[in-house]
């Protein structure tokens, strides 16, 4: 792991329990600039709990997350500037735009008229919300909803982009401009994104990052997952316990549909 100032994205020692119920126990790791670390498990394995400590909605029982430097229950607005987060399902008004959305979101972030409009139309093309800019949300696709949710997460151009499932809900075309779109940002940007899809391990991650029950069982790159596997599907069932599922005649196992 890089020294504590070189990283992003830290967390060091992080555990969360509910009485006696551990969600995650003693979680590290580190994320330098320029990278995109793929945060990977089962479901229910304690990604999203990570992720909402790392962003400050929800406060670990132990350890310490750090982004940019900054410990993050410390520096809350600090850390807000500098970071972009995509929930899993993001928080949206139906009533309103894509359009109006993003002109609230950006005069809430306090963004000045000439460089909120230059950051719309960027974020727009990036993410291809030409065609519903002016539909209501509520009348949107769960693929338009979270292209809207990426578009969100960029609007303010951070330097650390959480992600959380950012394909969950796209067509195979939008999931390739997706995927296309998060590896030219992490030339530039440090990118964490969780995901149970072994797909997007390769297509878009230098780094991977491992969690079952709670708990960190592998943190380095993904030849090195490969090592003793001769491929990311048989490593993920070796790290985590299970067993591949049955192969149907004609048919491959798509991780893509394991929710």
């Amino acid at each position: 792991m890089d020294s504590t100032n070189e990283l992003m994205i830290e967390a060091s020692g992080l555990s969360k329990f509910y009485g006696s119920f551990i969600a995650i126990q003693d979680v590290s790791f580190g994320v330098p600039p320029g990278q995109v670390a793929a945060f990977v498990g089962p479901n229910g394995a304690g990604k999203t709990t990570t992720m909402r400590i790392l962003t400050g909605y929800l406060a670990p029982s132990e350890g310490t997350a750090r982004l940019a430097g900054m410990e993050v229950s410390k520096n809350r607005l600090e850390v807000a500037a500098r970071v972009g987060y995509l929930p899993e399902n993001g928080p949206l008004y139906p009533e309103m735009t894509p359009l109006s959305l993003l002109k609230f979101l950006g005069e809430a972030r306090g963004m000045n008229n000439r460089v909120l409009k230059d950051r719309i139309d960027t974020v727009v093309t990036q993410c291809a919300l030409e065609p519903v800019l002016h539909k209501t949300i509520r009348k949107l696709s769960k693929g338009y909803r979270q292209r809207l949710g990426m578009a969100q997460a960029l609007l303010h151009d951070p330097d650390i982009l959480i992600l959380d499932e950012p394909t969950s809900g796209l067509d195979p075309n939008q999931i390739r401009e997706v995927r296309g779109l998060i590896r030219e940002l992490g030339k530039t940007k440090s990118v964490l994104l969780s995901t149970h899809i072994l797909q997007e391990v390769e297509a878009v991650a230098d780094h991977v990052i491992m969690i079952h029950d709670g708990r960190i069982v592998f943190n380095g790159t993904p030849e090195g997952m490969l090592a003793d596997d001769p491929s990311l599907e048989a490593a993920f069932y070796r790290l985590t316990g299970s067993l591949p599922p049955a192969r149907q005649p004609e048919t491959e196992p798509v991780m893509e549909e394991h929710q």
